[in-house]
Parts: structure tokens; C-alpha cells; sequence
């Protein structure tokens, strides 16, 4: 299988409502060319020292969900500077770019952003601000997050294909199976994330993800990942409950036996 590597930049999560930068690095949030060098640092530490295990990826994110301005303090959003993000983007694209260039090795750089209209605008953004040197746009799809449909997804996506010759793939979907709240963490995907035309049931579940690929592919490329298909509820706890905000959304039913969309992985991809 081919591995996607999502640097997140951050001490927890980065999505779009947060981009907190590390800790280590807050000393210099607000010195742009310091904080590039650090991000490029560590970028190449981590993948050379992949390379060394044998464990280089096929793809790396630089950012995760970067619809915001990455590197930010914490508990802020702040607009877009795009002389520091794109300045910061760049330091993280070069060192995976040198990484290669010094292993041999065919790494793709991926930029990825939450909801297919909101990659319409950044995209446009980040290309007229010095952003080109990317292989893919990665894109999350989410029913309950986005104003598209499939329908419009599938322009969109033909849109970015069009405008900025990238490949996209859809690096983030998920559709609930039912409605159960297995454990005392609240599930994420409720009525709200359906889509129409597929009912939250394990048919459902897989006729979106059928959907779904034959409009990616119809569109020009390049590929679904799903996100997460393993989340199901355990005794484990977050900070939010015990459990798993996702296990409605998952692959796995409540005994931990497959649902029937794990037969989309039985369809040709090309």
C-alpha cells in the first residue's frame, strides 16, 4: 500500500479552526525566517530518518487542514498573511523536495485543505502568492462540513484540475452506518452529516463511498482516502469521553466485524 504523511505542524490536532504552533517554536512565532528554518529542520529530520528505516512515504502533507494561516499562537485565528504563510509553506515543501533529491527516492508534495469550496478560494490565494511547487491538492469532503453535494464536488474538483494542472484526491470523507452512540464519547457524524440519496446504514455507507469514487474518477482523478475506518470504541479515553467520536463512522460495526463498505476497497480504482 501507498503511505500519505501528514506533517501537522503542531503539539495536537491542525485543522482549520486550529493551527497552534509548537511549544518548542512559540519563542519565535513571530520571527518568520527562524520559524521557516525550524519547520524545514524538522521536516527533513523526520523524513531522513524514515529513509534510514526503509519507511519513506509515497506522499507527504505539508500542513494538515491548512485552510488558516499555519504556525499561529495558540487559541488564535488570525487572517492570512500570505508573505509569512507562503514563506513557511515553501520552507516546508523544500525540504521534502531536498529529501528527495538527496535519496532517490519519489516523494509527492501534497497541500491539503477542508471542503472543496474553501480550496477553490485558498488555492487561488496561495498560487498568486508564490505557492506552485506541489504535486497534489488533497482536499477533506465531509456532507455535514461542506455546502457541495456530489454533484458540485465533482466540478470543483474539475475546476482544480483545470486551473492549476495538480492532481486532487479526496484525502478525507467519512459516512456514518447508523446512529448508535456505542460509549459515553459523543459521536461527531450525526443526522447533520448525511448526504441525500444515502440513508446511514451499511448500504448507504458503502453506495456514497461508490459514489463518491465514480465522481472523483469521472472528474479527472485521483483518488479517496478514508478517514477513519479503524476508530471504533475502546475503553480508551480522549478528552472529550471515553470511546470513539467515530465508531458510527467506522468499518468495523460494534463487534468489531467489517461493515460492507469495506468492499469499496474491491473496486478498481482505475
Amino acid at each position: 500500500m501507498h503511505v500519505l504523511l501528514a506533517f501537522h505542524y503542531s503539539d495536537d490536532w491542525a485543522d482549520p479552526y486550529s493551527q497552534d504552533v509548537p511549544s518548542e517554536w512559540l519563542g519565535i512565532v513571530d520571527d518568520t525566517t527562524e520559524l521557516g528554518n525550524a519547520l524545514y529542520t524538522y521536516t527533513t529530520a523526520v523524513l531522513d530518518e524514515l529513509n534510514n528505516l526503509s519507511l519513506m512515504p509515497d506522499f507527504v502533507q505539508v500542513g494538515n487542514e491548512i485552510n488558516a494561516m499555519i504556525l499561529q499562537r495558540p487559541n488564535v485565528l488570525e487572517p492570512i498573511d500570505w508573505e509569512r504563510n507562503q514563506f513557511l509553506i515553501n520552507m516546508g515543501i523544500k525540504a521534502v523536495r531536498d529529501v528527495s533529491s538527496k535519496t532517490g527516492q519519489d516523494i509527492h508534495v501534497m497541500l491539503h485543505i477542508a471542503q472543496p469550496e474553501n480550496a477553490l478560494t485558498w488555492f487561488k490565494d496561495a498560487t498568486q502568492n508564490g505557492i506552485s511547487n506541489f504535486d497534489y491538492i488533497g482536499i477533506s469532503y465531509y456532507p455535514k462540513w461542506s455546502s457541495q453535494n456530489l454533484t458540485e464536488l465533482s466540478q470543483s474538483i474539475r475546476q482544480l484540475i483545470d486551473t492549476y494542472g495538480k492532481e486532487v484526491m479526496i484525502v478525507e470523507t467519512a459516512y456514518p452506518y447508523d446512529f448508535v452512540n456505542q460509549d459515553s464519547a459523543n459521536n461527531i457524524l450525526g443526522i447533520d452529516s448525511l448526504h441525500e440519496g444515502f440513508p446511514a446504514s451499511q448500504d448507504g455507507q458503502l453506495s456514497y463511498l461508490n459514489e463518491l469514487h465514480s465522481v472523483v474518477k469521472s472528474a479527472g482523478r485521483s483518488g479517496v482516502l478514508y478517514w477513519e475506518p479503524a476508530w471504533v470504541s475502546t475503553s480508551c479515553s480522549t478528552r472529550w469521553g471515553a470511546g470513539s467520536h467515530w465508531e458510527n463512522a467506522a468499518m468495523f460495526d460494534a463487534v468489531s466485524k467489517h461493515t460492507k463498505a469495506m468492499t469499496w476497497f474491491d473496486k478498481p480504482k482505475r
